[in-house]
């Protein structure tokens, strides 16, 4: 059986999956935590950097240090876009779905998927401004308006942001939709407001077109007091469209609501299903399988130095790793398993107390699957079944090798 990807034959990760682990670690560990503190920090002092340059005197005073900030922030979200480009192969980019089947990419086609994603796309959005700031030194204002858009890679680190995003894009068409609905109401009121108070106000509303910003001043707040009604049926109108500016405001508000409770809704059930189409023994299976397995299994998370197992115990459940490092404590060198690899399956399968203890060298996200919960598994699917029994002799021969 081959190791997983981003794993060594040996058990140990890759450099390529130890980077990955360090940026996208979600602060699981300090290297990650660090990495997120130094990314957040920077992306910060670089847009109140670029907004504080703005203010002269500042600017007279502090803009060596500005500057300062400026190069250090290009610098750092180059090498953050080039590691992650190397990496993509060992993240969700890696794993697209033909049809009903989950198929792992090739290492090139991940990184094409990264770039054309959106998290991809925005830390491009905000690298390139910076760098063509870096070349070409450019002072206008529009220039320091591209540069600001680095503030959006934020997003990355903020998941409430990346839910709104979603949202936006699963509710987009509904949205649009309203927006259209808004758009008839607001040229229709703004025609009604012209010819009820054209006559007695040609200036202030001489035209349709000037008689809009009143429409949608009115629709989305009460009115910017430079343009009023002043005859009576202009006023009764414009009470009208004030009301039916709440309606207009409430109708998005309403659709955005829904949408996030949707949206939670489907995370919950898809962060299961993602964390099982990573493992390689589940990647060639049908989506729906995948689908019936992830319920199967539930996401523990344990701390460093912990005992997932002890030799003499009862076989009880057996591991996926989805994160996270674990060592298998047998004579007379201990093994490594890293991201993709799954252990306590041998007690399981011959029925025998736990044959060793197995401890976890950093935080861990283990996937657990009870004892009655695997014999439906293997019963089920002879191919995961047959990998398991190879793997397993193979485990348990190798550790009588080694006790020789």
């Amino acid at each position: 059986m081959e190791a997983p990807a981003g794993v060594l034959p040996h058990g140990r990760r890759t450099l390529r999956a130890r980077v990955y682990a360090l940026l996208d670690g979600e602060g699981r560990t300090r290297g990650s935590a660090a990495i997120r503190a130094a990314m957040v920090t920077a992306i910060v002092l670089n847009a109140i950097a670029i907004v504080l340059t703005t203010v002269k005197s500042l600017h007279a005073v502090y803009g060596g240090v500005f500057d300062a900030i400026d190069d250090a922030a290009v610098i750092l979200f180059a090498l953050d876009y080039a590691a992650r480009l190397w990496t993509a192969p060992e993240g969700e980019a890696a794993i697209a779905v033909d049809g009903a089947v989950a198929v792992r990419r090739s290492p090139w086609s991940a990184r094409l998927a990264y770039i054309g994603s959106a998290l991809g796309i925005i830390d491009f959005v905000a690298l390139l401004p910076l760098v063509l700031e870096f070349v070409v030194r450019n002072d206008s204002d529009w220039f320091r308006v591209l540069r600001l858009v680095a503030v959006a890679k934020i997003t990355r680190y903020a998941p409430a942001l990346q839910l709104f995003i979603a949202v936006i894009r699963a509710e987009g068409h509904v949205l649009m939709s309203a927006l259209l609905a808004m758009t008839v109401v607001w040229a229709i009121v703004s025609a009604i407001i012209f010819a009820l108070e054209h006559d007695a106000q040609p200036e202030v509303f001489s035209r349709v077109p000037q008689a809009m910003w009143w429409a949608i001043d009115t629709m989305e707040t009460i009115g910017y007091g430079d343009m009023v009604p002043v005859t009576a049926a202009g006023r009764v109108f414009g009470g009208i469209v004030m009301v039916l500016g709440i309606a207009s405001v409430a109708a998005p508000a309403g659709i955005l609501a829904t949408g996030f409770a949707n949206e939670l809704r489907k995370r919950r059930s898809r962060t299961s299903y993602e964390l099982v189409a990573k493992l390689p023994v589940f990647a060639n299976l049908e989506s729906s399988r995948i689908a019936a397995i992830a319920r199967l299994l539930k996401l523990d998370v344990v701390p460093p130095r912990y005992a997932v197992v002890r030799r003499g115990e009862p076989g009880d459940a057996m591991f996926f790793i989805v994160s996270g490092e674990v060592e298998v404590e047998i004579q007379p060198h201990p093994v490594r398993l890293g991201p993709g690899h799954y252990f306590g399956e041998i007690a399981l399968l011959r029925e025998v107390p736990r044959s060793a203890t197995i401890m976890s060298v950093t935080e861990c996200e283990l996937l657990v699957l009870n004892a009655l919960d695997f014999r439906r598994l293997l019963d089920e699917y002879p191919a995961i079944r047959d990998s398991m029994h190879e793997l397993a002799e193979r485990r348990v021969a190798d550790e009588r090798k080694n006790r020789k």
